[in-house]
Formats: structure tokens, C-alpha cells, sequence
């Protein structure tokens, strides 16, 4: 578990840095609530990004983006719901995106950016 839970903070700072360097700001991590937790949320340009980050160290179960199914998406937009109504507006758009990283030994990571994809 604990194994799982490094390769997952691993993977989030490196999504963070990715989009950095992609010119978007990252405005919050790891923000919580009752209904459940959103990784990173990032502004581009005047588009608030709410990013789910899924990181695998192989292949065997798919791709890290097969694990955000329908209903995780779900649950994403119910707790960005909440963010959006603790922070001050407007919101005028707001998009939904998955980094996707597969993290394997002797390799560099590969990092896919996977804009507006729900």
C-alpha cells in the first residue's frame, strides 16, 4: 500500500511540473471534501482545468486512463461542484483533463496530457 500511495504522489508531481512547463498555473492539490478529492487544479489561460492524475508502473491493467471510468468522472465533477462554490467567481469555463503517467523501472516516464477528454 504503501508502494502505491508513493507512486501516486511520484505521479502527481510529476503531472504538476508537466503542466508548469505546458504554461498552465497550478492553483491547488489534493483539495478535499466530503464527496472525495481532486488531484490538481490548474488555470489555463481563463479556463479553470480540474485534472485527474492516474499513474501506473506497467501495462498489466491497461492504461492509466482506462481508470477513470464513468463513474469516477462522476465523482470528479460532483466535488469540483464544490470546490467551485468555496472559491470567489466567476467560473465561466471549466474544462476536465487526465494526465496519464506510466512509471517503469529503467525508463524514463511517459506523460500524456489528455485535455477536455470528459
Amino acid at each position: 500500500m504503501a508502494q502505491h500511495l508513493a507512486l501516486g504522489a511520484q505521479g502527481e508531481d510529476l503531472a504538476a511540473d508537466h503542466l508548469r512547463e505546458a504554461g498552465l498555473e497550478i492553483i491547488d492539490r489534493n483539495w478535499r471534501c466530503r464527496s472525495g478529492e481532486l488531484d490538481l487544479i490548474a488555470r489555463d489561460g481563463e479556463v479553470t482545468v480540474f485534472v485527474e492524475v492516474k499513474t501506473r508502473s506497467g501495462l498489466t491493467f491497461g492504461p492509466p486512463e482506462e481508470a477513470v471510468t464513468r463513474l469516477k468522472q462522476q465523482r470528479i465533477r460532483a466535488v469540483a461542484q464544490h470546490w467551485l462554490r468555496e472559491q470567489p467567481g466567476p467560473w465561466r469555463r471549466v474544462r476536465f483533463d487526465v494526465v496519464a503517467i506510466l512509471v517503469r523501472l529503467g525508463r524514463p516516464p511517459e506523460i500524456r496530457h489528455l485535455k477536455a477528454v470528459f
